[in-house]
């Protein structure tokens, strides 16, 4: 089956679409990847996006407006990927949509919110949808993320030693052999505000960590950051720009003083390193495969290196899974097992009750015409 998956992070900068051909092997999936594409949000929908999300007030007007902008968006990337990917033979979208809340209080999770409407997608596309993918894991007890755990466990399958895939996006997270997985804290979300604030918005992220690189680490600060009680919950949980936001930075910042804005973002930096190096550790890492955007960024890498010594940092690259399009093939992967009736979720991994077939599906042209359910799902996942 050719799958198109579709991806937007927590940094909310642009759309991405993967696609890859996958079918039932033995006891496995083989995964051939097509490639990726990617849309950039205009300024203007990133803007009211941006406005939106918390701790920015909204309205119910304001999100309709956005889950149909966003959905046409989406839309109109999945109509690229399968012109340029696909050579129009595309039979299947998973979209994960855009979140803009996760419901998580005391370390439960009670909702999360995804925008962009799947029917603006099946109408472009005439393929059916799969969207929709988390509140069908938290309606069975689970945290909804991260989802990508499953894909991980089935791809790392059989590598020696105990290998950890992290993913650096605006939140990381983490999933280890044994199932355990979870959102060890930001990623790059609250360098991407900094650098926000600081520019007055010219820069969205801190590039090539040119910030960072110039600036550094301010320990009172650093220490304020790290006192948040998030890090200390036990797994499964997680956590997004509801508490890892400018309001967040703000708080920490209050009496510190005024610091050099590379000064702040080094800290943010060592911040996200020192999180991610103490939740690798508690798994009992011997190598970790990272992949996201903040696997571009080398002040990032390297600060992760020095929290982690002994320990080979490596990209999803170097296994054959290019890192910046992971996660939509993760989701071209879940949109696969839903067609065919399999669960998405592992519940060591979320805290579900259950393993859960995920989302919900919205029919194409021709209505809705799904593959036979599967007996059993697959054990391994193999990249060709």
């Amino acid at each position: 089956m050719r799958v198109i998956g579709l991806m937007s992070g927590t940094s909310y900068d642009a759309i991405d679409a993967a696609a890859a051909d996958l079918e039932f092997v033995g006891d496995g999936l083989v995964l051939r990847p097509l490639g990726m594409v990617s849309r950039p949000y205009d300024d203007e929908l990133r803007a009211a996006l941006a406005a939106a999300l918390p701790p920015g007030a909204t309205s119910m007007a304001e999100v309709c407006r956005l889950d149909t902008l966003i959905g046409q968006a989406f839309a109109a990337a999945a109509v690229r990927a399968d012109r340029e990917l696909c050579d129009g033979r595309a039979e299947l979208v998973a979209s994960h949509g855009q979140t803009v809340y996760h419901w998580a209080v005391g370390g439960r999770v009670h909702g999360s919110l995804q925008i962009g409407q799947p029917a603006w997608i099946a109408e472009a596309t005439g393929l059916p949808v799969v969207a929709d993918f988390r509140p069908r894991d938290i309606a069975a007890g689970g945290q909804g993320a991260p989802l990508v755990s499953l894909v991980d466990l089935l791809w790392l399958r059989g590598r020696p030693g105990t290998p950890v895939a992290l993913n650096l996006g605006g939140v990381a997270n983490l999933t280890a052999p044994d199932g355990t997985a979870f959102d060890t804290g930001p990623g790059c979300a609250l360098i991407d505000a900094a650098a926000r604030g600081f520019s007055g918005g010219r820069l969205a992220y801190d590039a090539d960590g040119a910030l960072a690189a110039r600036g550094e680490v301010h320990g009172p600060l650093l220490d304020r950051l790290l006192a948040e009680p998030y890090y200390a919950l036990p797994p499964p949980k997680t956590t997004g720009k509801e508490l890892f936001h400018l309001g967040h930075l703000r708080d920490a910042l209050a009496g510190t003083g005024t610091l050099p804005a590379e000064d702040v973002v080094a800290t943010l930096t060592r911040l996200t390193a020192r999180t991610v190096a103490d939740a690798v550790r508690s798994v009992g890492a011997t190598e970790v495969i990272a992949s996201g955007g903040g696997v571009r960024n080398p002040v990032l890498r390297a600060m992760l290196a020095e929290e982690l010594p002994g320990v080979p940092l490596r990209t999803s690259d170097e296994l054959g899974l290019p890192s910046a399009a992971k996660e939509a093939y993760a989701f071209a992967v879940l949109g696969f097992l839903t067609a065919h009736g399999l669960p998405g979720t592992v519940p060591a991994s979320t805290g579900a009750r259950h393993a859960r077939v995920l989302g919900s599906v919205t029919p194409g042209r021709d209505g809705l015409r799904l593959p036979p359910p599967a007996r059993e799902g697959p054990v391994r996942l193999v990249l060709k």
